[in-house]
């Protein structure tokens, strides 16, 4: 068993290193280019939307109150009428990458810590290598990966979305892995 403070530079150089690999996928690459498709008439639909100052958050369209609402057909007909709309509305204003990149590196980290968790509690110094990789890569491309489908199957978000992104948990899971068996304490 190995404590995680005694992996604290795979941690923190996995975390960096998807950090960087993941600006290279989104930047570089044109990988995720039709992840989001502009509205038909975007400019018309700002303006109507505008007048209402949505605050920012999480809406749907229609929204019942409840599990009744599903059995209301006033409710069912705006349903079958449309537009159904599932949305999140951001502060407008200039984009602020910096807090979204620092929640971003949180949260890589946070996955590098639960895999030198797993790995460090299910080997001991001088593992073999493919045995640190498999343990930290499984559990870091469980947690880049695996709860994306939610929104595919709850939020109707696209598949191919989802399958792109958990590409892309795959690759960071392999240089997850990767850094743990190379960085692995003797």
């Amino acid at each position: 068993m190995i404590s995680i403070v005694s992996l604290w530079l795979p941690v923190v150089l996995s975390a960096v290193f998807v950090f960087f690999l993941s600006w290279l996928i989104h930047m570089l690459l044109p990988w995720h280019k039709g992840d989001f498709r502009k509205l038909p008439a975007e400019d018309d639909v700002a303006d109507a939307l505008r007048k209402f100052s949505i605050p920012p958050g999480d809406y749907m369209m229609p929204c019942g109150s409840g599990p009744e609402s599903m059995k209301d057909p006033a409710f069912l007909e705006k349903f079958k009428r449309g537009p159904v709309v599932l949305m999140t509305v951001v502060k407008p204003g200039p984009m602020n990458m910096g807090r979204s990149l620092l929640q971003w590196f949180v949260y890589c980290a946070a996955i590098s810590v639960f895999a030198a968790y797993v790995a460090g509690r299910a080997l001991g110094p001088g593992a073999d290598y493919l045995a640190v990789f498999r343990f930290a890569g499984v559990t870091s491309f469980l947690g880049y990966s695996l709860a994306l489908f939610q929104d595919s199957i709850w939020h109707q978000r696209s598949w191919g979305t989802t399958m792109r992104s958990t590409v892309d948990g795959l690759v960071y899971a392999l240089f997850t892995g990767g850094t743990f068996g190379w960085l692995w304490p003797k």
